[in-house]
């Protein structure tokens, strides 16, 4: 695994328990995980996950740890 694709995945994983919790939009979660480009994070997240992030947060809603 290169650097950039192990910083990527923590992002996207920041940013599915962030979609998790449902208190912040998307385009919120894209820069506190520190992208700028939010459709480009949104083909991350869906490439990393298989799901876009709405999918993701009406899946896995309320199932924090």
């Amino acid at each position: 695994m290169t650097p950039l694709s192990y910083l990527q995945k923590l992002r996207v994983e920041q940013a599915k328990q962030m979609l998790e919790d449902g208190t912040h939009t998307f385009n919120e979660i894209t820069y506190a995980v520190g992208y700028e480009d939010i459709s480009f994070f949104r083909k991350i997240f869906v490439r990393l996950t298989g799901l876009r992030p709405k999918e993701y947060r009406q899946k896995f809603a309320g199932y924090t740890a």
